[in-house]
Order: structure tokens, then C-alpha cells, then sequence
């Protein structure tokens, strides 16, 4: 299903097959024998399953075209199909994004906070794909430029949930200037600090006391880590905002971690900007649970009051059929058909 203005992703601009790319967490034979099935039924359906090479002897999927991973990994795909936790899912990112390819998770890890599914649900899933019943969602992500003491741009990358200025001693202080838009705000020592997505607002950020923001927020997040300061509080900012986080030249190295994947070392006296990109990630969605459904679901948050609530565990999917606010404290429409959706989480949060 597509929105007006959007362009039909199951109608593939060179005429050729539909295909779904599969990335998937190969340590695991459940998530091996799953991902195996689920692309015979793919198969069947007329569908062309793709797998990287590094997965493919793993895998072995009959019939499964295999290419390199790398940026081109996903040309011409309409889905990467993502089976792990979300350390899989922000890997997957990396090769969707290039091409504009639509991600879609199937949670196999601990909490899954950025997977559209769970295990028990594939059937379902895969049905939808193969019926084009499933919407795209943009979700906001980071380009980072780190700059020499002289402005010059000597590095970069991009992140999906944050962009972590990190330092590089592990027993020193890291020394930072915060400033909004070019203008100075604040200094103090630290052990880092966070530059966030509303996607990533639940992991790292979430993790080091920064809020929960809806992911259809649009805004940047800037939340210190451990900062010896009295004024240090996480910061929420416009989405046309640029954070910089500079180092003194006398102070301790640092390096910007980007989801966790990659990584730059900042120069002594450098800076860090980090502003929205202009190319988002696309998730794709097949149920209708509202943002804070899957907020309680993967929390566990004890909504029908902590004398009688029952629930699964922190991690699994509430049926999505249920709204899960069924105790007359939210009322209307609303409440039940929101299209909010899930959340970020951190990179080691994998199966």
C-alpha cells in the first residue's frame, strides 16, 4: 500500500522480479532453520530471495541469488528482510540505505524494539509481502562530520539511532563544548555524549537518562553521559538544528562511535556536527500496534495496575489485534488506530 506521492515499491522500476534481500543472524540454528523457510515460501510465491555471500553457505537457501556485502547489496531490492535483534537490524540498515531499500524486522533477540515482528507472527508477515499489504514509514536519521582544529572536514559517517562522542582513555575525563547552531551553550567533563535520533531515543540515549520521544517526533536529542556538571541535562532540539560537540586541544582523545558499527577518531582540538540527513531510513510496517503499544509490550509496563497485570516478559509483542490501554484510561478513536511506531535500540541488543 502506498501513500499519495509515493512511488508503488512492489512494482519494480526494470521491469524484473520482485525481490527481498534476507540479512540475518547466522549464529543461531533457529534463526537459520526460520530464515530457510520462510524464503522457500517467498520462492513459491514468485518472489526472488537474495542472501549475502558472507551468509550464504550458512543458509543454504536453493535458488537464492547471492551477492556481495557491501553498498550494492540491495540494488533493485524491495525489502531487506531482517531475522535477529536490532544488532542485525542497524547491520541491515547499513545496506538498505544506499539503495533506499524498505527494512522489515523479525525480532529474534532480547527486546527487538526496532523489529516489526515476532517469530510467531512470520506466517503473517510473509503474506503481506507477498501481497504488497504493508506501508513505508521515513524515519529521521544523522549525518556526522568530524573537523580538524583548523574546520577542515577530515571524516564522516551516518547514524540511524545515535552518534556517540566517546572518550578514548578510559581512566581520563573527556572535556567537551556544547554548542547549538554555532552559538556556545555549555562545557563540563564527561564520559561522552549522545546525539540521538527519536528512533534511538530508546537505546543508548534512553539508557544514559534521556527521554522517550515518539518516533514521528521530529527532533534531534543531545544527552550527556556521566557529565560533572550541574547543568547537563539532555537536550531536545529542532530537526534543522546542528549539535556540536567540540574538544579542547589540551584535552582527552575522543572518537564518534555511529550505532555502535562505525567509527571516527576526532583530531586533538577537533569538533563534531551533527545535523538530520537528507536521506531517512525506511522502515516497512504490516501491523497497526500504536507507538505505545509496542512501548508497553517490549517494557512490560504494568498498564492494568501491578496487582493483576500478566504479561510475557519484556520483549514479546502484545496480539495485535488488543489494544492494550483496554482500562478506560485513554478513550476514542485514537487510542486504537494510531500508526505510531516502534523504537530503537542499542547495537549489542542482538540475538
Amino acid at each position: 500500500m502506498t501513500s499519495p506521492g509515493e512511488v508503488d515499491a512492489c512494482t519494480p522500476a526494470d521491469g524484473g522480479p520482485r525481490r527481498v534481500l534476507f540479512a540475518v543472524h547466522t549464529g543461531r540454528r533457529d534463526i537459520v532453520d526460520l530464515a530457510r523457510s520462510s524464503a522457500e515460501r517467498l520462492l513459491r510465491g514468485g518472489l526472488l530471495v537474495r542472501v549475502l555471500a558472507d551468509e550464504a553457505e550458512a543458509l543454504a537457501i536453493d535458488g537464492a541469488e547471492v551477492v556481495p556485502s557491501g553498498p550494492e547489496a540491495a540494488d533493485s531490492t524491495e525489502i531487506v528482510l531482517v531475522f535477529g535483534g536490532d544488532g542485525t537490524f542497524l547491520r541491515a540498515a547499513e545496506l538498505a540505505r544506499p539503495s533506499n531499500a524498505a527494512l522489515m524486522g523479525i525480532n529474534l533477540g532480547r527486546v527487538g524494539f526496532l523489529a516489526e515482528t515476532e517469530p510467531e507472527a512470520v506466517e503473517e508477515t510473509l503474506i503481506a509481502i507477498e501481497r504488497c499489504a504493508y506501508s513505508v514509514e521515513e524515519r529521521l536519521a544523522l549525518d556526522v562530520d568530524v573537523l580538524d582544529a583548523d574546520g577542515t572536514v577530515v571524516g564522516g559517517t551516518w547514524a540511524l539511532n545515535e552518534a556517540s562522542i566517546e572518550k578514548m582513555e578510559r581512566s581520563r575525563v573527556l572535556d567537551v563544548i556544547i554548542a547549538i547552531d554555532g552559538r556556545p551553550l555549555t562545557s563540563f567533563g564527561c564520559d561522552g555524549v549522545l546525539c540521538a535520533t527519536p528512533t534511538g531515543s530508546t537505546a543508548y540515549a534512553f539508557s544514559a537518562g534521556g527521554p522517550v520521544v515518539w518516533p514521528d517526533v521530529e527532533a534531534l536529542l543531545l544527552v550527556p553521559t556521566n557529565a560533572h556538571a550541574l547543568f547537563a541535562r539532555p537536550l531536545v532540539t529542532s530537526p534543522h538544528s546542528v549539535l556540536t560537540v567540540a574538544i579542547p586541544p589540551d584535552g582527552t582523545r575522543a572518537r564518534v562511535s555511529a550505532d555502535g558499527r562505525r567509527v571516527v577518531d576526532v583530531p586533538h582540538g577537533g569538533r563534531v556536527d551533527v545535523r538530520r540527513s537528507d536521506r531517512p531510513v525506511r522502515i516497512a510496517r504490516v501491523h497497526a500496534a500504536t507507538f505505545g503499544d509496542r512501548l508497553v509490550a517490549k517494557f512490560g509496563l504494568p498498564v492494568r495496575g501491578f496487582r493483576d497485570v500478566r504479561h510475557a516478559g519484556p520483549g514479546h509483542e502484545l496480539y495485535t489485534s488488543r489494544n492494550v490501554l483496554s482500562r478506560d484510561f485513554v478513550t476514542g478513536d485514537g487510542a486504537a488506530t494510531s500508526t505510531g511506531e516502534g523504537l530503537g535500540a542499542r547495537a549489542n541488543d542482538d540475538a
